[in-house]
């Protein structure tokens, strides 16, 4: 794919909300089902074949999955600097997944739709919050690459829509290690070294706002800003991680810091906000425990879930469940582990893969998740190429599909009901760290 393309012939999206988009009653009070966690999902679909043929980069391997948020879709991210993109079949809801045959390992389940080809390595990805497959014009992720700006791809032809760029002092493009649209989808939030640069959606170009923390006296991110997260709940707050090992809350608006939290081990990977969003996530790389806190009172952490991350660098992603009850996360030893979020108690566990699961996310609306395997494995001269050598439990994708709790069992929870949000007796219990 080309990455330049005249601004007057960019196209961002051709629809440009005037206000907040509102959030219907029916979204919010969607009855999400139970899951059942005490009982190992079945995988029903399988990729890892096209990920190694026709690759330039023998040593490829998988970095991360995301869901699209209207769940059509999942996006991955490689080392071969390819986003793909796979779309779910259209029975796919009427699967029963209690009596579905397993997914064949022997080859892939399907091809994947779209393939969209960086130049340089993808730092990061992120999809437009208000993406439908409905809606065309809405259909759009953006991705920040090495020495590029931000690109925004359209998920139904792979067509570059348009491109964001900032400057550094030499007039000289340079790359976020972040990207992240807004809660409202009108702006687009980009972390650099020291300073987060932010862009107005519908105007793409070299114009943004920068601030920079090189003056910060509050001990904000002094490092490498490399996650952004913003409160579902649209009260205008974000969380960013760095990778020196703190996280800060700001006011959205004015970029006021709230909050310096410190606790990581290492550099902060990923920073997530709880359903409600009075409770944030924070994981590190060679960290081994995902921190919980309540941005209501910051003073302590709240528990520590733990994870088999602490010998790698890499990435490793983790995601709660639309009802946010749960939270998922991969490790080192192919495990997906689930915490149950009004304890902070490990609920189970299953094998998704055989190395690395670098990625983990739940569907939006269905009893599903996908999974993401893979590291970078550095081979002798006088041995194969790793292609072959690799089983199919290896550098691959997978989709799960979970058992659901009965209705009759009371076992679905509303997004809207307080009972189901993290306002439980979790500060009154001595929940120090939870281990599988």
């Amino acid at each position: 794919m080309g990455a330049e393309v005249m601004e007057e012939e960019q196209q961002p999206l051709s629809t440009q909300p005037t206000e907040t988009p509102i959030i219907t009653e029916t979204a919010t009070a969607y009855p999400w089902p139970a899951l059942k966690f005490d009982v190992p999902p079945r995988k029903i679909y399988h990729f890892c074949h096209q990920f190694r043929r026709g690759s330039p980069n023998t040593n490829n391997f998988l970095k991360g999955v995301k869901w699209s948020p209207d769940g059509s879709c999942f996006l991955t991210s490689s080392e071969d600097n390819t986003l793909r993109l796979f779309y779910l079949p259209d029975n796919v809801g009427e699967i029963e997944l209690e009596s579905c045959a397993s997914a064949d390992a022997s080859e892939d389940s399907y091809e994947c739709s779209l393939m969209v080809s960086e130049a340089e390595s993808v730092y990061d990805y992120c999809w437009y919050p208000y993406m439908s497959a409905s809606d065309v014009s809405s259909c759009v992720y953006a991705s920040t690459t090495k020495d590029h700006p931000i690109h925004l791809w359209d998920a139904v032809s792979g067509q570059l829509r348009c491109t964001y760029r900032a400057y550094d002092a030499m007039d000289e493009i340079t790359a976020a290690y972040s990207v992240a649209f807004n809660s409202s989808g009108t702006r687009l939030f980009a972390g650099y070294n020291k300073s987060i640069r932010v862009f107005d959606v519908h105007r793409p170009g070299r114009e943004f706002k920068q601030y920079s923390f090189l003056q910060n006296d509050k001990g904000g991110p002094a490092g490498i800003v490399s996650s952004i997260a913003f409160s579902p709940t649209h009260n205008g707050m974000l969380a960013m991680g760095s990778y020196n090992q703190a996280t800060a809350i700001y006011v959205e608006d004015n970029m006021e810091p709230l909050y310096v939290l410190h606790g990581q081990e290492g550099g902060v990977t990923q920073v997530l906000f709880s359903k409600d969003g009075n409770y944030l996530y924070t994981g590190g790389r060679k960290d081994p425990y995902i921190l919980c806190w309540d941005v209501r009172n910051t003073v302590d952490i709240v528990y520590k879930l733990y994870r088999s991350s602490e010998n790698t660098n890499q990435r490793i992603s983790f995601d709660i469940e639309p009802s946010g009850r749960h939270l998922g996360t991969g490790g080192q030893d192919g495990l997906v582990h689930v915490y149950d979020l009004q304890t902070g108690y490990w609920t189970g566990s299953f094998q998704a893969a055989s190395d690395t699961v670098n990625g983990f996310s739940f569907h939006p609306t269905l009893p599903l998740a996908v999974s993401s395997s893979g590291h970078r494995r550095f081979s002798m001269l006088d041995t194969n190429d790793e292609e072959f050598t690799l089983s199919c439990e290896e550098n691959c994708i997978s989709v799960w599909g979970f058992s659901c709790a009965p209705f009759a069992d009371g076992a679905y929870f509303d997004d809207n009901d307080p009972s189901t949000h993290l306002e439980t007796q979790i500060n009154d219990q001595d929940v120090s760290q939870a281990e599988p």
